[in-house]
C-alpha cells in the first residue's frame, strides 16, 4: 500500500509542518556542531516522520511523563539520539530544557550519545546496539496487550511505536521479533522504517538485496509505503495503522541528512562531522533565520499545543476513569504502576524453603525452581513466564495458559527457538511496567541473549532469567551443551546478580533475593541433575549476604572450602574426610558473589577465614582468585566437557572430594 497525500492549504496564521520539522533539524544540527560529535543523518532524515507522530498521533503528557496509559516510543536507531532530545524539548518535557541540548554528549547531561532509559524524563529504553530497540518495542506491545486484557480498554489502551533504520532490520534479532510479533498479531505495534537506502559503509545494496517489505508481509504485517518527508502522508499512514489488526510497518522513503547540503544523501551524513559553515549553508537552504538553539515563538507554541494541548482531555478523562474503578482493581493497578509486588509472595517462598528443609529431597535445583515459579505465578498475578521452545525441560508453564493472538490474558509466552528475542522482549516488558517477566533456557544458550542481558543490566531492569543444565552434570549431551565458561562470563557483567543455589532451601532464598532486587537483572543458575540437600534449616535467609559458613570447622579453622551449587555437596564430603583426619575444615556456600561483594570487610574475612582456601566449581577458575587469595587453589574445569554420564564426568575431570582433599593438604604442606 502506498500513500501520496496532497498538501492542505494552510491558514494565514498556521505554522507549516515544514517549519515544525525544521525545528528538529536545527536543534539537532546546533547540538551536534557544538559537541563536535554525533550522528546527523537520522535526526535530519526523520524530522518529518517524528513531527507527524508526535504532533498528530502520540498519546503522551509532557507534564506527566510516567502516565501509565501513554503510548511508548522507542528510537531503535539510537545513534540519532538528538532527534529524541529535540522532540522532548519541543514537546515541553521538563527534563530537556534548551540547556540540556546545549550540553549534548557532555558528562552529566541527560543528552547522552545514545538515549539512556529515563522514563521520568521521557526516554523509555536505552538504545544503541542495533536491533535491541525494536525487540524492546515488541515486548512493550506484549505487556500492553496483557494489561489491556486484564483491565480493559478504558484503563489500558495504548500503542507502541519504534523508529527503525536499516541496521536495526538487518540484525538477527529483528528477524526473530518480526516473525513473532506477526504471529501474535500485535496490532498496536508500529515500526516506522527510515528507508534511506544508506548505511555507514554506503548504499544498502552492498550487503542486502532482499525485499524487506515482502519479508514483513510474509510475517503477517501490514506494510504501507510513504514519502518520509511528507508529514501529511506519514500521518495518514499512522491513521491506517490503527485500523488493521496486524502490526504495521510504515516504509518511509527518506534522504539521509536531509537539509544538510554538503552531506545530504551521502554515507558521510550518518556520523560525519558538522561544521559551522554547514550550519550557515543549511539555514540558507531552508530559509531558517533563527539563531543557534533558538526556535521561533510561533513554532514553539505550535509544538506545545499539538503535543501537550492535544492530549490534555484524554489524560484527564483517563484519570477520571481510574478514579471510578472498583477499589480492588484500582489498588492492583496502582501497585503495578508503582512496580511493587503483592504482599504475600515472600511468605509463600519462605514456606517452600521450610518444606525443603524439613523433607530434604534429593532433586535438581531446576525442579525446585519450577515449583517456585508455579507458586509465584499464583502469588503474583502479573508474572509472565516463557521459554524458547524449552517448556518441557524448564517446566515453568504448568498451569499457565499461553499468551497468544486469541488469548491475551495468557501468562506464558512461547518464544519459539528465539533466545535473543526472549531476552530483549523481556527487557521491553519490564521497561513498560505492569508485568513481571521471567524467562527460562539452558545456560549454554545465554550467549544468544548476551546483548539483551547487558542492556538489562545497563537499564537496571528487574528481569529474571532461569538457566538450567548448568555444568558437565548434564551428562551425555556432551561439550556443546555443557557450560564451563558461562558463570565467569555472567559474573563479569556489572549489575548482573548471578545466583547458583545448592538445594531447594537455597533456591527459595535466592528467588526471594532476586525478586526483591528492583534495580537490575538476575540470572538463576540451576542444575539438571539431582543434588543432595545441604540445608536442614530455614528461617532467616543465610543466602542474603551472598556467602555464608554452611559447616564450621571443629576446632581452629585450618582449611576453608568454597563452593556453589552442585559442588557444595562435593565440598561437604571433602570436609568429612579432612575432619576425620583432624584437619579443622569449614565449608562456605557462595550462592551469589555479587551480594557477598557488597558485604563489609569484617564479614567477608569471617566467612573466608585465614587458613588455606580451596574453591570447587564445575566451571573455569576465572574470578575465583579474588576469594581464594594468592595462596589458594581451585578444583574445577580447565577445558570443555565431554560426552558421558554426569557422575563419570565429575570423576574424569577430577571434581571429587578426594581431589579437593588432596589440594587442601598440598596447600597446608607448603
Amino acid at each position: 500500500m502506498s500513500i501520496l497525500s496532497p498538501l492542505p492549504e494552510p491558514s494565514a496564521d498556521a505554522v507549516l509542518p515544514k517549519s515544525m520539522a525544521d525545528a528538529i533539524r536545527f536543534l539537532s544540527l546546533d547540538a551536534i556542531e557544538r559537541a563536535a560529535d554525533g550522528h546527523p543523518g537520522a535526526p535530519l532524515g526523520c524530522a518529518e516522520i517524528a513531527t507527524a507522530l508526535y504532533t498528530r498521533h502520540l498519546k503522551c503528557n509532557p507534564a506527566d511523563p510516567l502516565w501509565f496509559d501513554r503510548d511508548r516510543f522507542v528510537m531503535s536507531n539510537g545513534h540519532g539520539s538528538m532527534l529524541v532530545y529535540a522532540l522532548l524539548h519541543l514537546s515541553g518535557y521538563a527534563g530537556f530544557p534548551i540547556e540540556e541540548l546545549e550540553r549534548f554528549r557532555e558528562l552529566g547531561a541527560h543528552t547522552h550519545g545514545h538515549p539512556e532509559r529515563a522514563a521520568a524524563l521521557g526516554i523509555e529504553v536505552t538504545t544503541g546496539p542495533l536491533g535491541q530497540g525494536i525487540a524492546n518495542a515488541v515486548g512493550m506491545a506484549v505487556a500492553e496487550a496483557w494489561l489491556n486484557a486484564t483491565f480493559g480498554s478504558d484503563i489500558v489502551d495504548h500503542r507502541t511505536y519504534a523508529l527503525v533504520g536499516d541496521g536495526c532490520l538487518q540484525e538477527g534479532v529483528a528477524h526473530e521479533v518480526v516473525s513473532l510479533a506477526g504471529h501474535l498479531r500485535l496490532g498496536k505495534l508500529c515500526f516506522l522504517w527510515d528507508d534511506n537506502r544508506m548505511t555507514d559503509d554506503g548504499h544498502t545494496d552492498f550487503a542486502i538485496s532482499e525485499d524487506v517489505r515482502a519479508r514483513f508481509r510474509i510475517a503477517n504485517w501490514q506494510v504501507i509505503d510513504v514519502d518520509g518527508h511528507d508529514v501529511e502522508a506519514v500521518s495518514a499512514a499512522l491513521t491506517l495503522a490503527r485500523k488493521d489488526p496486524r502490526p504495521t510497518m510504515i516504509a518511509c522513503r527518506t534522504t539521509i541528512g536531509k537539509g544538510l547540503p554538503r552531506l545530504e544523501g551521502k554515507r558521510g551524513a550518518h556520523g560525519g562531522r558538522v561544521f559551522a559553515q554547514d550550519l550557515q549553508d543549511a539555514r540558507a537552504a531552508a530559509g531558517w533565520t533563527a539563531g543557534a538553539f533558538e526556535i521561533p515563538g510561533d513554532v514553539a507554541s505550535a509544538w506545545r499545543r499539538d503535543v501537550a494541548g492535544r492530549n490534555e482531555a484524554a489524560y484527564e478523562t483517563w484519570r477520571a476513569r481510574v478514579s471510578a474503578m472498583p477499589a480492588g482493581q484500582r489498588d492492583m493497578l496502582e501497585r503495578l504502576v508503582r512496580g511493587d509486588l503483592p504482599e504475600d509472595w515472600a511468605g509463600k517462598l519462605a514456606a517452600f524453603g521450610a518444606e525443603m528443609a524439613a523433607t530434604r529431597p534429593a532433586r535438581s535445583t531446576n525442579e525446585a525452581t519450577a515449583d517456585i515459579v508455579a507458586l509465584l505465578a499464583d502469588a503474583i498475578p502479573e508474572l509472565i513466564a516463557g521459554a524458547p521452545d524449552l517448556e518441557g525441560p524448564t517446566n515453568c508453564k504448568r498451569a499457565l495458559q499461553a499468551f497468544s493472538a486469541e488469548h491475551r490474558a495468557g501468562r506464558y509466552v512461547h518464544y519459539g527457538i528465539r533466545e535473543h528475542a526472549m531476552g530483549a522482549m523481556m527487557n521491553g516488558m519490564a521497561a513498560h511496567g505492569g508485568v513481571l517477566p521471567l524467562g527460562a533456557t539452558y545456560l549454554v544458550f545465554s550467549d544468544y541473549m548476551r546483548p539483551a542481558l547487558r542492556m538489562a543490566a545497563l537499564m537496571e531492569l528487574p528481569v529474571v532469567t532461569i538457566y538450567s543444565h548448568d555444568s558437565i552434570g548434564i551428562g551425555k549431551n556432551g561439550p556443546t551443551h555443557q557450560p564451563v565458561e558461562y558463570l565467569a562470563s555472567l559474573r563479569a557483567m556489572p549489575n548482573m546478580a548471578v545466583f547458583r543455589p545448592a538445594d531447594g532451601v537455597e533456591a527459595a532464598e535466592c528467588w526471594a533475593l532476586a525478586l526483591a532486587r528492583r534495580n537490575g537483572p538476575s540470572s538463576m543458575i540451576c542444575s539438571r541433575q539431582a543434588l543432595q540437600p545441604v540445608r536442614s534449616d530455614a528461617g532467616e535467609s543465610r543466602s542474603a549476604r551472598g556467602a555464608y559458613v554452611l559447616a564450621e570447622a571443629n576446632g581452629e579453622r585450618q582449611v576453608t572450602l568454597l563452593a556453589t551449587g552442585s559442588e557444595v555437596s562435593v565440598a561437604l564430603a571433602a570436609r568429612e574426610i579432612l575432619q576425620a583426619a583432624e584437619t579443622p575444615t569449614a565449608v562456605v556456600s557462595m550462592p551469589c558473589w555479587e551480594f557477598f561483594e557488597a558485604q563489609d570487610d569484617a564479614y567477608q574475612k569471617s566467612v573466608l577465614g585465614a587458613g588455606a582456601r580451596v574453591a570447587v566449581e564445575a566451571a573455569v577458575r576465572l574470578g575465583w582468585d579474588r576469594w581464594i587469595g594468592a595462596h589458594g587453589d581451585f578444583v574445577g574445569m580447565s577445558s570443555f566437557g565431554a560426552s558421558g554420564p554426569g557422575d563419570e564426568l565429575y570423576r574424569h575431570f577430577g571434581i571429587t572430594p578426594e581431589r579437593v582433599v588432596e589440594t587442601a593438604r598440598r596447600l597446608l604442606a607448603r
